[in-house]
């Protein structure tokens, strides 16, 4: 309802358009995202539905609903094209130019029922499990990113930042056969890294500069990735770059910061943002079920009594740190 202000409201009855499912859900993984627009840190216009990532179970389908059927298992899309642009109106969504996260531009998951045009759902495979399903969005994400940096294999990836967020990235890196070299302030995040082999795993002190150039064979890495919810110094992401290479600004769960600009412009650095991974929700799936990425070393809270509340307080007292999914088990 507000900033902090969470309430329990009845859902009222929801009619089933012709290209509409109507979708019970079963598990929302609440994350820092959810926790920045309880907060009131990420600006939301209220009321307004908590929960970007979500799986369910179709319960009806409309009749003009082609490939999903009910009783389906699936993918609640989080990033949606926003039906108003020129691209959109053209029928080009893929390249809409205000893409709608739920959560923020629209109500998000944490209810029972979600009723939405049938193109916004993933059907799931039986191979991925409902765990792994939830990292989904995170995954394709990180695919997104891989895509805006166009680099080639071999080519080193900082990623600023030791979350989960971080940990999937320096997966895909490797799967697409970058170097990833995670920097973080935690040396229990840095050795748990090293430990899930991510071999450039270093600790943000007074021997950084050294040891990335050891990790770089003195040369700097071709890319950033800054991961805002790290809260460390921005201009750590501009150390580790080389001239004329691209820093990404990480912002699935953004805060705000400041980032010295003259670093920037004396080496050259095209900067750019990264929100979500719309358009890539497929590909991710793909990811997935073939095992290319190790999702199962977070771990797991899976709740069927919790206080939504209570749980996002609990994610703003520490942003930086987050390996845990907490997950909202909705009984179907």
């Amino acid at each position: 309802m507000g900033p902090r202000t969470l309430s329990n409201r009845p859902q009222g009855e929801q009619s089933l358009a012709p290209e509409q499912v109507k979708v019970k859900v079963t598990h929302v993984l609440m994350t820092n995202f959810d926790a920045l627009c309880y907060s009131g840190e990420l600006p939301v216009a209220y009321p307004k539905t908590v929960g970007r990532f979500a799986i369910g179970i179709v319960t009806e389908c409309g009749d003009k609903v082609y490939g999903v059927e009910k009783g389906a298992r699936v993918f609640i899309k989080g990033a949606r094209p926003c039906g108003k642009c020129l691209h959109c109106k053209r029928g080009d969504t893929d390249n809409c130019e205000h893409v709608q996260i739920a959560g923020i531009d629209f109500d998000g998951f944490l209810r029972d029922f979600v009723v939405c045009d049938y193109r916004k759902v993933a059907v799931l495979p039986n191979e991925v499990d409902d765990m792994h399903a939830l990292c989904i969005e995170h995954v394709a994400f990180a695919e997104n990113i891989y895509d805006q940096l166009n680099l080639s294999a071999g080519s080193k990836v900082a990623i600023v930042g030791g979350n989960a967020t971080a940990f999937i990235l320096a997966q895909v890196a490797m799967y697409h056969k970058l170097v990833p070299v995670v920097i973080d302030d935690s040396a229990e995040a840095v050795e748990k890294f090293r430990r899930a082999g991510i071999y450039y795993s270093i600790a943000n002190d007074e021997d950084l500069d050294a040891n990335i150039a050891e990790a770089t064979s003195g040369l700097k890495c071709d890319a950033a990735v800054y991961i805002p919810c790290s809260k460390i110094n921005p201009d750590v992401a501009s150390r580790a770059l080389a001239r004329d290479k691209t820093l990404v600004l990480e912002g699935m769960a953004s805060l705000r910061f400041k980032l010295d600009s003259i670093p920037l412009f004396r080496h050259n650095t095209r900067v750019i943002t990264v929100t979500d991974g719309f358009g890539y929700t497929e590909s991710a799936i793909n990811m997935i079920l073939h095992g290319a990425l190790n999702l199962d070393v977070f771990e797991r809270q899976v709740l069927t009594e919790y206080d939504p509340a209570a749980i996002l307080s609990g994610m703003l007292t520490d942003l930086s740190h987050g390996m845990k999914m907490t997950i909202a088990k909705l009984i179907f």
